[in-house]
């Protein structure tokens, strides 16, 4: 059987759908980003007007850190539920019994979580960059546009984002607890943001080529994520509750 693009829609948009009807879903994507854009815009208002000072380079450095937290924790939460908390709601066997791939429900599911949570990610960026346009000294403000650093959060946010969501769902796959499988994912998620944040302040050197590096090993990790977490994927202990 090979891969079938209208099963994976068919799961994209019953989790979609499912989304609108889950009180913890519609949480975490209105909370979460909420908690992490309001410090760094605070921190921009708050932040020194002097020129290239040490304080403010950190201060900006910090606060579009914090914009990268969004990517990999709020689909890492997502990812974590989206097979333990289904297979709990006692949905997820109908869907397991049906021809469908591991590969199709996982891409389907990967989905799912990605096009809400970038879409999310990005948009609080946007509202981060228009209050440091409206809002920040001219000084502060050009800290936050010069350089990289836009095209930075622009890059690493679905980069991080893949690498949380598939981590999320092998975690979540292999988990009976929903709780426990999300904490597991929010720490799991962290690797690739402890690098950028090494970078930011400067413990790694950090440099184009390195950028780039780890960009690329996220997206080759992203790419073939989906075949990593499907060879894991045990459909019989996910219906039975036994391993197969």
């Amino acid at each position: 059987m090979s891969f079938s693009r209208r099963r994976v829609a068919a799961i994209t948009v019953k989790e979609l759908r499912d989304y609108r009807h889950n009180r913890f879903v519609i949480g975490t994507m209105a909370f979460l980003p909420l908690l992490f854009i309001i410090l760094p815009i605070v921190q921009l208002l708050i932040a020194p007007a002097v020129a290239a000072s040490p304080e403010l380079t950190d201060r900006v450095g910090l606060s579009l850190l914090y914009m990268l937290v969004i990517p990999a924790v709020v689909p890492s939460t997502l990812a974590a539920y989206s097979v333990v908390g289904e297979r709990e709601q006692g949905t997820l066997e109908p869907v397991l019994i049906t021809p469908i791939r591991p590969e199709e429900f996982l891409v389907g599911k990967a989905l799912a979580v990605a096009a809400p949570t970038i879409t999310i990610a990005y948009a609080m960026f946007g509202i981060f960059l228009a209050a440091a346009k409206l809002f920040a000294s001219p000084v502060v403000s050009s800290a936050v546009f010069a350089g990289s650093h836009v095209l930075v959060q622009l890059l690493f946010t679905p980069l991080l984002a893949g690498w949380s969501i598939w981590v999320g769902i092998a975690i979540s796959a292999r988990s009976s607890d929903i709780r426990a499988a999300q904490q597991l994912s929010i720490l799991a998620s962290l690797p690739p943001l402890a690098i950028i944040a090494l970078m930011q302040f400067k413990v790694i050197t950090p440099s184009t080529g390195l950028a780039l590096a780890l960009a690329v090993a996220l997206l080759i990790v992203d790419t073939l994520g989906w075949r990593a977490v499907a060879a894991i994927f045990d459909r019989e202990r996910l219906i039975t509750g036994t391993r197969g």
